[in-house]
């Protein structure tokens, strides 16, 4: 777990002296809302209470230090030479290059940033699917700002950091992740419509704790096989004669989708009923409707896993173990799918139970060691007063 005191103990380490700020940025989980975002619908993440902190002090002249404690490295860069490279030419992505892209993308945007020294530290688990990248974005970010007196405008700065991320870091990922990071209210998940962009704070359910569970397997075949439903995806929208399926009701597509193939169909019908979850799910959130939340979180995995098909055994039994626990409201695989993490809704009070029954659970089935992480909801990117 994060150390602030190991963090400043590290930045006069590295550096000399103490920091002038530190500024923080999270993760995330997505409740629900899986596979809608690229066809225009809804998402519903929340910030998570791990995050990347960076300890900083400014700079007088175009110089960026980082030390990172996760790579117990050094990188540098100068803010007067950034070029993105080509796709073709760029090796696979380090660590700095989303420093670095945050400043060329917040350069781009016409931003005259100055130069600060600082350390990095994170404990959102890299490779996990709760965003440490959009984390690191967010946090860069809110250290040239706070550095540069950058007036902070959450959502511009989402689309800033997304931008970083697509044009070079080149992973095409949509606005969910930086939106989260940035946005995140503490006891809040946000809806956001994937479409418009416009967002709706909504309160967690009290007397609960989000689980995060991951089942210690990696997402391998994720690219191809997300290419792939992608495509049945714009598929089925030609079809149907609309611009995407978030254009379709729940109510109106057992009829429309006829002239559908059977496995264009499946495709179809967990996106069209997922968009209809995720709103329905939002309403729950307001009404303090725990049972009819878990309920929909139950519904997504069972239309991810049989209609979608991007589950896999793991999760499979994951989600199974969660469910077996009488604590448990609902529970589902969260991200892209085929490894990672599913997500639970748990009674507060017996989280911890509930964290030590499924894990044991879990490792008896499928002998793999998994790793559950309790989560609240937290503030997204900010200025950290540390007394």
């Amino acid at each position: 777990m994060f150390s602030m005191n190991l963090l400043q103990k590290k930045f006069s380490e590295i550096f000399g002296g103490k920091e002038e700020w530190i500024v923080r940025a999270p993760g995330r989980v997505n409740l629900i809302g899986e596979h809608t975002d690229y066809n225009g619908g809804f998402v519903l993440p929340m910030a998570i209470d791990r995050a990347v902190w960076i300890a900083l002090r400014s700079r007088k002249d175009k110089q960026v230090f980082v030390y990172s404690m996760e790579y117990k490295e050094n990188r540098s860069f100068s803010l007067d030479i950034l070029e993105k490279q080509n796709q073709e030419e760029k090796k696979k992505s380090e660590w700095i290059d989303y420093i670095q892209g945050t400043a060329w993308a917040l350069q781009k945007e016409g931003y005259n940033l100055s130069g600060w020294e600082g350390a990095v530290c994170s404990d959102v688990p890299i490779g996990a699917g709760l965003s440490s990248s959009a984390a690191l974005e967010l946090a860069t970010a809110r250290a040239f700002a706070t550095i540069g007196n950058i007036p902070w405008n959450p959502s511009q700065m989402a689309y800033i950091c997304q931008k970083a991320e697509n044009l070079w870091v080149h992973v095409s990922c949509g606005i969910m992740d930086q939106m989260i990071s940035a946005c995140g209210e503490k006891d809040h998940a946000l809806l956001i419509d994937c479409r418009s962009l416009e967002t709706k704070l909504c309160p967690t359910p009290k007397g609960t704790s989000i689980i995060i569970m991951d089942t210690a397997t990696r997402r391998g075949l994720v690219e191809s096989a997300y290419n792939l439903r992608r495509e049945q995806c714009e598929t089925a929208s030609r079809l149907l004669g609309i611009q995407q399926l978030r254009d379709i009701s729940w109510e109106d597509f057992p009829k429309k989708s006829t002239v559908l193939s059977d496995i264009l169909q499946r495709r179809s019908r967990h996106v069209v009923s997922e968009n209809f979850r995720t709103l329905q799910a939002q309403l729950a959130m307001e009404k303090q409707d725990t049972i009819s939340l878990g309920k929909y979180m139950n519904e997504s995995h069972e239309s991810l896993k049989n209609d979608f098909e991007v589950s896999n055994d793991a999760l499979n039994a994951m989600v199974e173990c969660a469910r077996n626990h009488p604590a448990c409201f609902g529970a589902r695989m969260t991200g892209a799918g085929f490894g990672g993490c599913a997500v639970a809704l748990v009674r507060q009070e017996m989280a911890q139970d509930f964290s030590t029954f499924v894990s044991e659970q879990y490792k008896a089935r499928t002998t793999l060691n998994p790793t559950l992480y309790i989560s609240q909801a937290t503030k997204g990117a900010e200025i950290w007063n540390v007394e």
